[in-house]
């Protein structure tokens, strides 16, 4: 069911590797061209404008954008109670990790009189997206909301789109896990028009103003992702997120049943959404198929997860040694990456570029996605390489604090002075010197 891509004996460099590996193309340049009017348009007319293409994307127009309290305590009243107990359990292991996270400040003695600090200190107002289209999210809820708080965040406001079928709310489950995060501050707003409303800020329909925010954080459509792209400099933000990845680095060892189930977890997510197994194993990979065909034509979202299967962006890569497979996943940089091979652990240990990692075979992406108490809003499109998923420190900014006393300045100005010269920046040096007119020396 899965394209092949046979590497046998012949890994290509880097370089060359991630361009023949499955990857979905997202043109987020384009999109930003198609949501420019949008985010210019809420710049120029705030709230109005921002309920104008609500009306026009989401076909339901809310009275107001922020939503009532009231209405966050009645879909908690009225939340599943197993629902409830499966989101507080999530909450928990989330807080637990995410605990551990927060740093210390730290100050060095640099010289004698001379100490830099390094303080690290919350971002003050953050706006964070839970999507609201092919599906539900509040487990996005969470992932977003639990590492704002422990980072210290003050003032928290949470954006999702309106619902026909809710009233012009969103979804009743993303407002009950607001309910349960203590969140209390909800706008029903969705897309490139969120993100715009979370930069500048307005006026709701009832006269409230609705503060602007230094950072959005959370994943969303190529439309949000574009006006992330667009308006960043004037807000903060976390990535730019692409469809959802998984890839499997699975050996002979593999079960077929959980590497197929896994794949199609992922490719439940969209139609874009990548599902890669990279194996040394060919008999595992025909397995594989052939789980994935009666899987697919049995699941919920059959239509939906054929498609992202049989897509460019998903396929089978077969190498000839785990350590071949380790370039190859390395090289690709997934957003979720499984282990499941011989000795998982030490497999795992090896591996430098991924947003998550997943070891053995008890360990399913799903697990992360909800209860493993790890963050799932992680680096998409190879952007593992280089960057961190959503964290504590996503929403702390290290502040360096400089005291010097005088004779410590004294001790280091001739070097200061050298260093100005050498650039050319002569007043650099005298605004030392000035500080010692008997002489710095």
């Amino acid at each position: 069911m899965l394209n092949r891509t046979d590497l046998r004996g012949r890994v290509p460099a880097p370089g060359q590797l991630r361009a023949v590996l499955p990857r979905a193309e997202v043109d987020v340049d384009a999109a930003v061209h198609q949501v420019r009017p949008v985010v210019e348009a809420v710049r120029d007319r705030g709230v109005e404008a921002a309920l104008e293409y609500t009306e026009r994307f989401d076909k339901i127009r809310p009275t107001s954008v922020r939503v009532p309290a009231a209405e966050l305590k009645r879909a908690l009243a009225e939340l599943d109670p197993a629902v409830r107990e499966a989101v507080e359990e999530s909450i928990a292991r989330a807080r637990v990790v995410h605990a551990d996270q927060r740093r210390e400040d730290v100050t060095t003695r640099v010289a004698e009189g001379g100490t830099v600090t390094e303080r690290w200190v919350p971002v003050g107002r953050v706006g964070l997206y839970a999507p609201g289209g092919l599906a539900v999210y509040p487990s996005s809820v969470v992932m977003n909301v639990v590492p704002a708080q422990a980072a210290g965040v003050g003032s928290l406001v949470l954006c999702s789109p309106p619902q026909a079928e809710f009233r012009g709310l969103p979804h009743p489950t993303i407002l009950a896990a607001a309910a349960l995060l203590g969140v209390d501050e909800v706008w029903a707003v969705g897309g490139a028009q969120a993100v715009a409303l979370l930069a500048y800020g307005g006026t709701d329909t009832d006269g409230a103003v609705l503060d602007p925010v230094d950072m959005v954080t959370g994943p969303g459509n190529i439309y949000l992702t574009a006006a992330k792209r667009m308006l960043r400099g004037i807000i903060g933000i976390d990535s730019e997120a692409g469809p959802t990845e998984i890839a499997i680095l699975a050996d002979e060892t593999a079960d077929p049943v959980h590497v197929a189930a896994d794949l199609i977890s992922q490719a439940e997510h969209d139609t874009l959404a990548a599902s890669v197994l990279v194996t040394t194993s060919p008999a595992l990979a025909d397995a594989v198929d052939a789980e994935l065909a009666r899987r697919v034509a049995a699941t919920k979202h059959s239509e939906r997860v054929g498609e992202a299967l049989r897509g460019k962006q998903s396929g089978t890569v077969l190498v000839s040694t785990v350590d071949d497979g380790l370039a190859v996943v390395d090289a690709y940089a997934a957003e979720h990456l499984e282990i499941q091979t011989a000795d998982a652990a030490g497999v795992a240990a090896r591996v430098r570029n991924a947003g998550a990692i997943f070891v053995g075979p008890y360990a399913p992406v799903s697990l992360g996605d909800y209860c493993a108490g790890s963050n799932h809003v992680l680096p998409t499109g190879g952007f593992a390489r280089h960057s961190s998923g959503l964290s504590v420190q996503s929403f702390l900014k290290g502040i360096h604090v400089i005291d010097y006393s005088a004779d410590a300045l004294r001790e280091v100005a001739g070097k200061v002075v050298a260093l100005a010269n050498a650039e050319d920046l002569p007043a650099h040096g005298e605004a030392v010197t000035a500080r010692f007119p008997e002489g710095a020396a």
